[in-house]
């Protein structure tokens, strides 16, 4: 009897890598048109979109949250939608519903907002947990069900939440199965004073957003994704990643770790990072750059820490660090 194999996943090519590399490159030269002065916040945003991940944008008012969502959808030639989201937002005010046709007696379905390639959920935290709940099934398996039909999300589908860090009135905190789902936490705080300086004395006519090119198709960005997939880790830093989320388990001041969902995405964002290097392999260095980002918005703080006021970032840069590289 013949053992079955299991195959083996191939990395991809030179050519592959050289034109995923040239593709991030190209849509960070655009972005930065309209969000000056924040590229390495621009760059963990385009591994989010090269790993098919979503972003959990926490800044204040007037930072460029939804500039940056629609300079992205216009650099990729996608569908941008934005909801607002409020107490009295309902789920069918997002996922869409079903209307009645009194002429012929059937039912027709009005798509919500999430059917876009790029959706920016703003102030995600002021709608009601019902709400908030109706993005769950779109965030991790990229389709709606609604009236017991289950519907498929574009391709490519990336929502962007945002939060506002400082004003806590009349909000909903985001439960932990929702921040699960995102990819990576995010901020892109102020411009630099020169940037911002630039703004002022430059900025006369249109906005720079609405003179931005698409600079890729969605087929690309797909093919990119794809590409991602490929990307090699080996056994040691894939150990080397499992020490790191089992730590964040086992830390004395964490009531809950990182999930295996999020592990997941953790590896999957690392491969986005190697590749935007030009490398079909991931590096330990990958992982510890994207550690904090990646894996602080995943961990619950126990009790006493909480309220002793830890600094969750802190806190998963000194799990990383305690945690030896592979050799």
């Amino acid at each position: 009897m013949r053992m079955a194999t299991v195959p083996v996943p191939s990395s991809p090519s030179a050519e592959q890598t050289d034109r995923a590399r040239t593709l991030l490159a190209r849509l960070l030269g655009n972005l930065e048109k309209a969000i000056r002065g924040k590229r390495e916040a621009l760059e963990l945003l385009l591994c989010c979109v090269a790993a098919g991940g979503h972003v959990l944008l926490e800044d204040v008012p007037g930072t460029g949250k939804t500039t940056l969502a629609k300079a992205l959808a216009l650099s990729i030639g996608g569908v941008f939608k934005r909801v607002q989201f409020t107490p009295d937002l309902l789920p069918t005010d997002i996922v869409g519903t079903s209307l009645f046709n009194p002429q012929d007696g059937s039912f027709r379905f009005k798509p919500g907002p999430i059917f876009a390639n790029v959706l920016i959920a703003d102030e995600i935290n002021r709608a009601s947990p019902r709400t908030q709940s109706a993005l769950l099934e779109g965030l991790s398996e990229q389709q709606v069900t609604v009236d017991g039909e289950t519907r498929s999300l574009p391709s490519p589908f990336l929502c962007i939440a945002t939060q506002n860090p400082v004003e806590f009135h009349g909000t909903y905190p985001l439960p932990e199965a929702s921040l699960d789902r995102f990819a990576a936490q995010l901020s892109l705080g102020y411009p630099p004073e020169a940037e911002e300086r630039a703004l002022l004395t430059e900025q006369r006519g249109p906005q720079p957003v609405s003179q931005l090119e698409t600079v890729c198709t969605l087929e690309e960005v797909v093919a990119l994704q794809r590409a991602v997939e490929e990307v090699r880790m080996e056994g040691s830093v894939a150990d080397y990643l499992l020490r790191v989320v089992h730590a964040t388990r086992g830390h004395a001041s964490v009531r809950l770790g990182v999930s295996t969902r999020g592990a997941l995405l953790y590896a999957r964002m690392a491969r986005a990072r190697a590749l935007a290097n030009g490398r079909d392999f991931v590096l330990p260095e990958d992982l510890k750059a994207l550690a904090v980002p990646v894996l602080t918005h995943r961990l619950v703080l126990d009790t006493r820490a909480r309220y002793a006021g830890t600094d969750k970032q802190a806190l998963t840069r000194d799990i990383v660090s305690a945690v030896p590289l592979p050799r």
